[in-house]
């Protein structure tokens, strides 16, 4: 599959821009990411110039090391940031073309967890033959020095609170629930969080590029990780090799911009699955005949009963199921026409046998929450990133009040908790350092934008304005449901990146496939 993790998250809806040094006093619409010297900076050297140890990682075929990288670009004697990676070496036969970079997106995705359980193993055979596979955990995340905002037992209170509050009081317990979420971010590492964005972490990789041996990056990054590998183009267009766009951001847009149209993303997505489910004879939003509109109806109705009256689920931590999890359970299933399915099912249980079960084992999925009862810091990144990259979408609760009716207008199914979990970045303890900008990366290597027509999390028109802005974009289009194309089935659009990452030859401007 493709990116395996999340663009937007029920409570922490994503955004992204560029670091404290890129910002330009042009409009936010006129704003163009500004490369960096070619030239290594002296004091630089020594992180450019380090040599990886590389050990074990209890995989067997891969490879783990730590990368030093400075926590502060503008000021290098500030300090390092220890980073994670690992590797696959290329198993041959063929000539060896360097290392493939590889990042799942998120933000907050574990790089790392992708190449071990995914791409060193999934990616065609012959990528694996003749790349050495890379990842690196970007800084916050994971294994390289993450980011802890909440324990789990106050991260289950979290993804519980209401999303959609119907008065003062319940206005105030959401606000509480960020203020607090924000405050034990800020409690347990603030000069972390003043150093996640995405402009550092795609100079990270420039230094991981630089320690392989690669004189050119080769990348493939999916959702979020186009954010991060267009983000680097736009740095460093001279070294740019080959890279791979999957699932591509607008980096031109505002956060509530960003978070209207993903919100829209999901009424189309539900209203993809709406028309496959009421063709089934088990399905409980309504049977042949009933339209969309008429399913997301039954669905709205079904949130409202869980709101007033949870249901239960057999959870040994004694969680039931309320509107918020239905809701991220719901949309979790959105990412990849495969799991509606189980949606389906989970859905049947809940609303037709009071078992709520099925839906909130897809929340926990979505909030990386294992059976244990612990939690990634997937969550807990992902709002360290956004709210570094971009301004808030919205300032308080009026502010959100008076969108309502846009966020509705999208989708009348999601998109009153859509807008509300906007309101994150609001109370977040660290001003952001960036602002929505175009990447022209003018100059670089030919790099391949992938968008599929009815992503649920990255809308098309994303890829389409992505790859107007990239001076040397060729945008391959898959028409599908679901979250980005590479390893989703279609052997056109596999075939098309794969000859890229082989060849170097990018596919016609313009190309479709189904």
């Amino acid at each position: 599959m493709g990116g395996s993790f999340l663009v937007a998250a029920a409570m922490l809806v994503a955004a992204c821009s560029s670091g404290a040094t890129q910002r330009k006093a042009a409009p936010a619409a006129d704003a163009v990411l500004a490369a960096l010297p070619q030239s290594t900076p002296s004091e630089l050297a020594p992180y450019y110039e380090q040599k990886l140890t590389w050990r074990d990682c209890g995989a067997p075929g891969f490879q783990c090391a730590t990368l030093k990288a400075p926590l502060d670009y503008n000021d290098p004697s500030a300090g390092t940031i220890r980073l994670a990676v690992a590797r696959k070496k290329a198993t041959g036969p063929g000539s060896r073309l360097g290392s493939l970079q590889v990042n799942p997106g998120g933000p907050g995705g574990s790089a790392i967890d992708y190449l071990q359980h995914y791409a060193g193993i999934g990616y065609p055979a012959e990528i694996r033959a003749r790349y050495d596979l890379v990842a690196m955990d970007p800084r916050g995340v994971a294994r390289s020095e993450p980011v802890e905002c909440l324990d789990d037992r106050s991260m289950d209170k979290f993804t519980q609170v209401d999303i959609t509050p119907d008065d003062q009081k319940e206005t105030d317990v959401l606000v509480g629930a960020f203020r607090k979420f924000a405050e034990g971010c800020a409690v347990r590492d603030p000069r972390l969080l003043r150093h996640v964005s995405t402009v550092e972490a795609a100079r990270d990789m420039d230094v991981l590029r630089a320690v392989l041996g690669d004189r050119k990056l080769n990348f493939v990054g999916a959702s979020y990780g186009t954010f991060l590998g267009a983000t680097y183009a736009g740095l460093f267009p001279g070294r740019v090799g080959r890279l791979v766009l999957d699932g591509a951001l607008d980096p031109a847009l505002s956060a509530r911009r960003m978070n209207l149209d993903q919100t829209a993303g999901f009424e189309t997505a539900f209203q993809s699955f709406a028309k496959e489910c009421v063709r089934e004879s088990d399905c409980p939003l309504g049977g042949p005949g009933t339209t969309p509109a008429q399913a997301g109806d039954h669905l709205e109705v079904f949130f409202r009963k869980l709101d007033a009256h949870p249901i239960p689920t057999g959870d040994p931590d004694g969680r039931r199921l309320n509107e918020a999890l239905a809701t991220t359970g719901v949309i979790a299933a959105m990412y990849d026409q495969g799991a509606w399915p189980q949606l389906r099912a989970a859905l049947t249980a809940a609303m037709k046998k009071n078992d709520g079960a099925g839906l909130l084992a897809l929340s926990d999925t979505y909030y990386e929450r294992d059976p244990s009862g612990r939690y990634s810091n997937l969550m807990f990144a992902n709002a360290a990133v956004n709210c570094l990259d971009l301004p808030p979408a919205f300032s308080g609760p009026a502010d959100v009040e008076k969108a309502l009716p846009a966020f509705r207008k999208a989708s009348p199914v999601f998109g009153e908790g859509l807008a509300w979990a906007s309101l994150n970045c609001a109370y977040w303890p660290v001003k952001p350092v960036g602002e929505p900008h175009r990447i022209e990366a003018k100059g670089a290597a030919p790099i391949v934008v992938v968008g599929t027509t009815r992503d649920p999390a990255t809308p098309y028109r994303w890829a389409q304005a992505l790859a107007a802005q990239l001076s040397s974009a060729h945008l391959l289009t898959f028409d599908a449901d679901g979250h980005t194309a590479y390893g989703r089935g279609s052997r056109c659009i596999d075939s098309a990146i794969d000859t890229y990452l082989l060849r170097g030859i990018p596919p016609a401007k313009g190309k479709r496939c189904s």
